[in-house]
């Protein structure tokens, strides 16, 4: 008899279980799965929201990968790479450049957008400058800066920054990887 009590409590205690996993309001929106493709966002019309500084100090590293070096050549340099160079940026070289010139860093407007639909991460941050993906914020970062999004009451919303464009430059006869830099306040401490 006590075993047969102590089965009925069992199994009331997992449908009660089900019923309260069933019925959960709060379920997360499925994600797409990888499809082995390289995820891109695009980037909405929509007019930002905010514009974040932190008086030209661009102590935020963007998350680049080498699929976005060429981009980032085109965008601090203007010019288009060869066709024929590899997917890694550091050991070609890129047409129309002097190896000995240093390219320095160029200024541009940077838009951050709340990437929801990332398969790989669900809380991360979009980085585009001229409309053109250049990485992402990197985790921790992306938290904190939806944590400054919602106490501005501005979650989900597009917003810019200035950012700078560094790198490029020759070292030991390799091109160095560029890397994208943003003039928002500290995001992981």
């Amino acid at each position: 008899m006590q075993l047969l009590i102590s089965l009925l409590i069992i199994v009331a205690t997992a449908a009660v279980v089900y019923a309260i996993i069933k019925t959960n309001p709060n379920q997360a929106k499925p994600l797409p799965q990888p499809t082995g493709v390289p995820y891109e966002p695009k980037l909405p019309d929509s007019a930002p929201a905010l514009h974040w500084t932190d008086g030209g100090r661009f102590m935020v590293e963007v998350m680049t990968e080498s699929r976005y070096q060429p981009t980032l050549h085109v965008l601090l340099r203007g010019q288009t790479p060869k066709s024929d160079i590899e997917s890694s940026a550091i050991e070609c070289p890129i047409s129309g450049s002097d190896p000995e010139v240093d390219t320095g860093s160029a200024v541009f407007v940077a838009t951050l957008m709340p990437d929801d639909r990332n398969a790989y991460e669900n809380e991360a941050v979009a980085v585009f400058i001229q409309r053109q993906m250049v990485g992402y914020l990197s985790q921790k970062a992306s938290i904190k800066f939806r944590e400054l999004l919602r106490k501005k009451e501005a979650a989900g919303q597009l917003s810019t920054c200035d950012a700078q464009i560094r790198g490029g430059t020759m070292w030991q006869g390799k091109r160095l990887q560029y890397v994208v830099v943003l003039d928002v306040e500290p995001l992981e401490k």
